[in-house]
C-alpha cells in the first residue's frame, strides 16, 4: 500500500496547502490552463482542487481561462459516457453562475479517424498490441489538436493532469524523470507538445487519498461524488483513462473508463462486472458480445488475402491477410446496428439515446465503400434498413453507380468467381471516375493497379505464385518484378 500524502500535515492541512499552491501557480502568469477530465476519480479530484482554488480567488485575480477537455472516442462505455456528459453540462452551468473562467470542451475524433469508419469503412482489423491503430486517431489527436490551438492562440499552455506516481512503477519512473527536468516550480516539461508544461497536483497521493478527499469534500460544481463511488464499485478492476497526449500512455481497455470495443486486453472486465453486479445493466450484453466477436483470435476467414494496397505479403510460408472483406464489413455493420436497436428498446432512459455509430460515420462509411473501394452495390442503405427496420434517408449516390441492380446481378452470373466479378466491377468504376474527372492523367496506372490486385483465382493461387516468385527472387532472377514486399510487421494493414 502506498504511503498517504496526508501523514505529515493531516488531511485538512494537506488539502489547504495544495489549494493555496494551485492559486499561486494560477495567478503568477497569463498562461492558460487545460485540465484533462475523464469523469473518473483522479481527474475529478484534480479538477476539484483547481475549482476550489479558483473559487477562493478574488474576481479580478481570475484573469486567465481554464479549459476543461474531455475526449470522447465515440466508443466509450455508455454508462461512463452518459455520466461524463451530464457532469460537463452541470459544470458549465455552475461555472457561469459563479463567474469562474472555466469552459468545458467535449472532444471527438475526426470522422475519418473514428473506430467504426476505420474498421467497417476501411476494413482495418480489430486493434492488437502490434497494430494499435486506434489510440492515436481517437485519443491523442483530438486532445493534442486542442492543446496546440491553445498554444497557437496564447503562446503557451499549462496542462493540469490527474496523474499519480502510485499508479504504477512505470508511471513513477516517468514522473520522476519529468520532475528532475523541471524548469519552473511544480511544472514538468511535456516532450510531445512544445510550449506546454504539466502540473500534476495529486501526483503524490495514494489511491486511498483520492477517495478520502472525494468523500470528505463535496463536489464544488454540484455533482455527487457518492454516485462516482457507486459507479466504481460496480466493477472489479480499478482505474480510469487519463487524458492521453502521447503513445506511452497504456491502454485503458480493462478499466471502467475505456472503450467498450477495446481488443487490446483479453477481456472487458469492467463491463462484465457492471452487468454481473447490476442486472439493470444487462442491456449492455450485446455490446459485450460484439466486443468478444471482434476479439476473434484467428480472423483470417474474415479478411482479404491481399493487403490494403492490393499487394501480397508473406510471413514464412503463409499469407499475411489484410483488411476485412466486403462481406465481413457488412456483417460488422449489421451486428453494430443490431446492438444499437437493442439499446433503443432495453436501455434506461438516461442512456437510451446513446449512438453506437453516428450518422456522419454512416455517411463516411458509405462513401468509402462506394467511392474508394468501388463497391457500387451501395449496400449500406440496405443493411441499415434490414437491421433497423427504417430507411436510411440520406439520399442516393446515382452519380457513383455505373450499373443498376439488375445489371449487377447479370454481371455476377457472367463472371467465373467473385474475384473476377470484383475485377470487372473495379475496372468499370475506375473508368467512370476518370470519365467524370477534368483530367484523365493516371488512368492507365489505375487500370494496371486494378488488374494486378485481381490477378489471382483465389488465395491459394496467390500463395502459390508468391512462393514461386520468392524462390526465383532468392535465386537472383533478374526477371522477377518487385512484387512481394519484405515483411516489416505482420500486423500492419
Amino acid at each position: 500500500m502506498s504511503a498517504s500524502a496526508f501523514t505529515t500535515a493531516g488531511f485538512a492541512g494537506t488539502v489547504e496547502e495544495l489549494v493555496q499552491r494551485t492559486q499561486r501557480l494560477y495567478v503568477e502568469d497569463d498562461v492558460p490552463w487545460v485540465v484533462g477530465y475523464s469523469g473518473g476519480k483522479d481527474s475529478t479530484a484534480t479538477l476539484q482542487i483547481v475549482w476550489t482554488a479558483l473559487q477562493g480567488l478574488a474576481s479580478e485575480q481570475r484573469h486567465k481561462p481554464v479549459f476543461v477537455i474531455s475526449t470522447d472516442t465515440l466508443v466509450e462505455n455508455p454508462v461512463v459516457a452518459a455520466w461524463v456528459g451530464r457532469s460537463l453540462d452541470v459544470m458549465s452551468a455552475s461555472a457561469d453562475m459563479l463567474g469562474i473562467p472555466l469552459t468545458t470542451h467535449r472532444l471527438t475524433p475526426k470522422v475519418s479517424d473514428t473506430f467504426w469508419v476505420n474498421l467497417i469503412g476501411k476494413g482495418y482489423p480489430a486493434p492488437r498490441p502490434k497494430f494499435r491503430w486506434c489510440t492515436e486517431r481517437m485519443k491523442i489527436n483530438p486532445s493534442n489538436a486542442f492543446i496546440r490551438q491553445v498554444v497557437s492562440d496564447h503562446g503557451e499552455a499549462i496542462l493540469v493532469l490527474g496523474i499519480r506516481k502510485a499508479e504504477s512503477a512505470v508511471r513513477t519512473r516517468s514522473m520522476n524523470r519529468q520532475e528532475a527536468a523541471r524548469v519552473r516550480d511544480l511544472l514538468s516539461p511535456n516532450a510531445s507538445l512544445p510550449n506546454s508544461l504539466v502540473y500534476s497536483p495529486i501526483e503524490n497521493w495514494s489511491n486511498d487519498d483520492v477517495w478520502t478527499y472525494l468523500m470528505q469534500r463535496p463536489n464544488p460544481w454540484g455533482y455527487d461524488n457518492k454516485d462516482l463511488l457507486t459507479m466504481y464499485q460496480g466493477a472489479s478492476e480499478d482505474g480510469e483513462c487519463p487524458l492521453v497526449v502521447d503513445s506511452s500512455t497504456p491502454s485503458c481497455g480493462d478499466s471502467r473508463f475505456g472503450c467498450w470495443t477495446c481488443t487490446l486486453v483479453d477481456k472487458d472486465k469492467s463491463m462484465s462486472a457492471m452487468i454481473q453486479n447490476d442486472h439493470e445493466k444487462e442491456w449492455m450484453l450485446p455490446l459485450l458480445a460484439l466486443r468478444d466477436l471482434l476479439d476473434t483470435p484467428d480472423d483470417r476467414h474474415l479478411r482479404d488475402f491481399r493487403r490494403l494496397t492490393g499487394r501480397i505479403q508473406l510471413h514464412g510460408d503463409r499469407l499475411i491477410h489484410g483488411p476485412y472483406t466486403q462481406a465481413a464489413r457488412e456483417q460488422w455493420l449489421h451486428e453494430l446496428l443490431k446492438a444499437q436497436s437493442w439499446i433503443r428498446e432495453h436501455a434506461p432512459e438516461n442512456v437510451r439515446d446513446t449512438q453506437l455509430i453516428t450518422r456522419d460515420e454512416l455517411r463516411e462509411i458509405r462513401r468509402i465503400w462506394v467511392v474508394d473501394k468501388h463497391e457500387f452495390e451501395d449496400r449500406l442503405p440496405a443493411v441499415y434498413e434490414e437491421t433497423m427496420g427504417e430507411p436510411f434517408d440520406e439520399g442516393t449516390l446515382d452519380g457513383h453507380l455505373p450499373l443498376g441492380a439488375d445489371e449487377l446481378t447479370e454481371l455476377r452470373e457472367l463472371c467465373d468467381n467473385d474475384l473476377h466479378y470484383q475485377l470487372v466491377r473495379d475496372l468499370l468504376d475506375v473508368e467512370r471516375q476518370q470519365k467524370l474527372s477534368l483530367r484523365r492523367r493516371g488512368l492507365l496506372d489505375e487500370l494496371e493497379a486494378t488488374l494486378e490486385r485481381h490477378f489471382y483465382d483465389d488465395a491459394d493461387d496467390a500463395l502459390d505464385l508468391a512462393l514461386r516468385r520468392r524462390q526465383r527472387k532468392n535465386n537472383d532472377d533478374p526477371l522477377v518484378a518487385d512484387f512481394i514486399r519484405p515483411l516489416t510487421s505482420e500486423t500492419t494493414t
